[in-house]
């Protein structure tokens, strides 16, 4: 019977046991869940951010590529520019012994002329001297002619080159170089100039504006023509509105040779 009744207490105390084993489960359950959502969200941000930084890197990397592009693109063509300059140059110090060998042979020339003119020559001979005379002057008009458009090439190549070497460099432009505001453009900032590469104009270069003595404003040349240019007011230098007639002048004049 004593059996009987411990079996029973021992019975009844493990199902005790299991159903308070049992109870503890169940509150342990909601946080388990809890945190097992808890990791699943964290993992779900850790995957998104990985993917997020493997985009980024990826165009991190195609940027990087194009900019080692560019960067060739850049040295090729400023190679190209030193070239062309150098070739330009040496071109213009041929033009320029060429000027002064026609230089010479004209007043050779003259000079003989003044003396023939003395002696008893006969008229075909005065002729043929004074016609020598004008074809040395001709070939000289013609030789500083194509001197001056190699000078104005050679000055756009050597700006080229600059804005390869420094973008920060300032643009020389001819010390005597003068010029008027002929169109005004108080909507879009810009004026048209009654000056251009005739006379020097650069791209890029920089040119004041005055009235009566005063500045008004600082412009930068856009485009370039044979006898205008197109320039676009600086930011910050709009001390006045600039108006028809405005005379301009050089904001970095070149140094006199």
């Amino acid at each position: 019977m004593i059996l009987r009744i411990s079996l029973i207490v021992a019975i009844l105390a493990g199902l005790a046991a299991a159903g308070l084993g049992i109870y503890e489960v169940k509150k342990q359950v909601p946080a388990l869940t809890a945190q097992r959502n808890s990791e699943h969200d964290a993992k779900v941000v850790a995957q998104t951010d990985l993917a997020k930084t493997k985009e980024e890197l990826g165009k991190t990397q195609n940027e990087l590529t194009q900019t080692k592009q560019e960067l060739g693109d850049t040295k090729a063509e400023r190679d190209k520019a030193v070239a062309r300059a150098e070739t330009q140059s040496k071109r213009a110090d041929e033009l320029a012994d060429k000027l002064a060998k026609a230089t010479q042979e004209r007043d050779d020339v003259q000079a003989q002329l003044a003396a023939y003119k003395a002696t008893d020559l006969t008229p075909d001979q005065v002729l043929k001297l004074g016609q020598s005379l004008k074809d040395a002057e001709k070939q000289i008009e013609v030789i500083t002619a194509e001197k001056q458009v190699l000078v104005r090439t050679q000055n756009r190549l050597m700006a080229r080159l600059q804005l390869y070497e420094g973008p920060d460099t300032d643009i020389k432009l001819p010390a005597s170089l003068k010029g008027k505001i002929v169109v005004v453009d108080p909507k879009w900032d810009f004026v048209v100039l009654n000056i251009g590469e005739e006379k020097g104009v650069l791209e890029k270069g920089e040119l004041l504006v005055s009235r009566g003595g005063k500045l008004v404003t600082k412009v930068i040349v856009r485009n370039v023509q044979k006898d205008r240019c197109i320039a676009n007011i600086v930011p910050g230098w709009k001390l006045g509105e600039p108006i028809e007639g405005d005379e301009v002048s050089p904001a970095h004049p070149a140094p006199a040779s």
